[in-house]
């Protein structure tokens, strides 16, 4: 039985990933090591690798994250963190039922948030 999935995803510089995912996202450290950062936040688990010679506008990494409930509540307070959202990432309901919004981290990686939504 499969029961969590824990990306790893790759870092140009670790202090500015840990700081963006953790003042940014609210992530708490998991552990930190000379060369791995593992971070959570509820039951979402990001390991991070390094790969200084990633490049930030050309990375094509990329997850999507779901949320049970609060996706407003959760847009806001990123915003507020002073998170930026994606210029094509605004908050919009798909056609797939899925209320989402996209997010890029200092290494480029898109992230994008997702919450089901019951049609009327």
């Amino acid at each position: 039985m499969l029961t969590s999935v824990s990306p790893k995803l790759p870092y140009i510089d670790k202090s500015a990933t840990k700081e963006f995912y953790t003042e940014g996202l609210a992530f708490e450290l998991v552990s930190e090591y000379p060369e791995y950062l593992i971070l959570k936040r509820d039951k979402i688990e990001l390991h991070f690798f390094p790969y200084p010679s990633l490049k930030p506008d050309k990375s094509d990494f990329m997850i999507y994250v779901r949320l049970s409930e609060g996706i407003e509540d959760f847009y806001k307070e990123i915003q507020q963190r002073g998170v930026r959202i994606h210029p094509n990432g605004a908050m919009e309901t798909k056609p797939w039922n899925q209320k989402e919004f996209s997010i890029l981290d200092p290494n480029g990686t898109l992230l994008t948030f997702g919450q089901a939504v019951i049609p009327a």
